[in-house]
């Protein structure tokens, strides 16, 4: 991937990525003096990422702390899902109908070994969550409508953090890709009913996990 050449895009791009990873949790203070010091950049670039990550709604000023990581709470989740079903299923559809059975045929074969991947340590892992970017992009691709994958990878950004939640739990990220290789599967078969329903399984599973990851320990 080429590193963006303005330096206002590197510093989006770094401090999305923290955020999304959670190495900047939900609170985290953004002072541009600050990030501008860590990040190696003047305040103008800095300022500008913020600018973006706020109409992202990554970040939002707080009375009397600045601009902080926005919070991730139930109802935030709840709505989330309810976008995201309306439009995932219907992709799922459109891929099932239009997609390259080539593409997901690979995608299947990388799925079936998932298993064996998260036994290892957490850089397999970050691997399996590369493969679930694959996974998004090859249906985007296959969906061939640029208003459903505008709203897809508008979503997706907030969909990353949730999904993050789960990082420490090896089961659910197991039982995760089962649920994307039947997805994968039916995409091949051109089912798309089946694509369409093991799709809606999939995202009453992710939502439970995501709801569970939210309470606190008791």
């Amino acid at each position: 991937m080429a590193v963006p050449a303005r330096a206002s895009d590197r510093a989006y791009l770094a401090l999305r990525g923290e955020i999304i990873d959670w190495e900047l949790p939900p609170g985290s203070i953004l002072g541009e003096v600050d990030q501008a010091a860590r990040l190696g950049v003047s305040r103008t670039p800095v300022r500008e990422a913020l600018a973006r990550l706020t109409a992202d709604g990554l970040v939002a000023a707080q009375a009397g702390r600045g601009l902080v990581v926005t919070d991730i709470s139930i109802d935030n989740i709840r709505e989330l899902f309810e976008v995201r079903e309306a439009l995932e299923m219907q992709a799922a559809r459109l891929a099932a109908s239009r997609g390259e059975t080539a593409v997901f045929a690979a995608l299947e074969r990388e799925f079936v070994a998932v298993p064996d991947l998260l036994e290892r340590d957490d850089p397999a892992r970050h691997a399996y969550y590369g493969l679930v970017q694959r996974f998004d992009e090859a249906m985007d691709d296959a969906v061939a409508n640029a208003y459903l994958v505008a709203a897809l990878r508008s979503l997706r950004t907030h969909l990353v953090r949730v999904r993050r939640l789960a990082k420490d739990n090896p089961a659910r990220l197991s039982t995760a890709a089962s649920e994307h290789l039947l997805i994968v599967q039916a995409v091949v078969a051109g089912d798309a009913d089946l694509a369409a329903h093991a799709t809606h399984v999939h995202l009453h599973h992710a939502l439970a996990s995501a709801l569970a990851s939210t309470k606190p320990a008791p």
